[in-house]
Parts: C-alpha cells; sequence; structure tokens
C-alpha cells in the first residue's frame, strides 16, 4: 500500500510560479511510475506529466512542456512539479497518482494510488 500526500497548491498571479510536491510512505517508490494530473470544475482530469522512478525518464502534457519540471528526491520519496509561467487555464486541483511501472504512464486507469489533491488557483 502507498499512501500520497500532496501539498504546495495555492493562490497565485499570472507568470508565477509554484511547486508541488507528493510524498509517498508505506513503500518505496522505486518500481513505481509517479504522475500529475489536473481536474478543473466541470472537465476530465487530465494528464499533466509523469516520471518513472527507476529510469527517471520523464513525460508532459503538450499544455504545459517546457513550463512545467517533474523531479524525484529519492532520499525523500517525494516527487516535485515545478510550474512556471503559471496561467489562468492551469486553474485545477491537482493529483498525485503512483503506479506500478518502470515506464511512464499517462493514463489514469494505469495508476494504483491517488492522493487527495491540492488546488492551485492561478489569477489573471
Amino acid at each position: 500500500q502507498v499512501e500520497l500526500v500532496e501539498s504546495g497548491g495555492g493562490l497565485v498571479q499570472a507568470g508565477g510560479s509554484v511547486r508541488l510536491s507528493c510524498a509517498a510512505s508505506g513503500r518505496t517508490l522505486s518500481t513505481y511510475a509517479v504522475g500529475w494530473f489536473r481536474q478543473a470544475p466541470g472537465k476530465e482530469r487530465e494528464f499533466v506529466s509523469a516520471i518513472s522512478w527507476s529510469r527517471g525518464t520523464t513525460s508532459y502534457a503538450d499544455s504545459v512542456k517546457g513550463r512545467f519540471t517533474i523531479s524525484r528526491d529519492n532520499a525523500k520519496n517525494t516527487v516535485y512539479l515545478q510550474m512556471n509561467s503559471l496561467k489562468p487555464e492551469d486553474t485545477a486541483v491537482y493529483y498525485c497518482a503512483a503506479g506500478s511501472s518502470p515506464a511512464t504512464i499517462r493514463t489514469p486507469l494505469r495508476y494504483d494510488y491517488w492522493g487527495q489533491g491540492t488546488q492551485v488557483t492561478v489569477a489573471s
């Protein structure tokens, strides 16, 4: 069993930056892929970014490529999402998820564990 806890959300002005954290407990993430998803009101949950813990490979949605960076800290069993140049359309609840895979995963159904989410609001 893996427990995921997100933190770091909040209110930020357009053009600003926020760093989200996803801390895992219960099991090391060494055999998992960890992803970030977001869901805005009235919209479906969408893929944002993912990282393969064992390979270090990353994947990004086109809408965030060049602005967001995903990274991991092995010692802390934590994944980060650095979000720069934020836009109002980035406003959403951001979730992290973990799935047993050596490669990155973009499909929500392939993730086994989910955090509770953290709200990010970008004001224009």
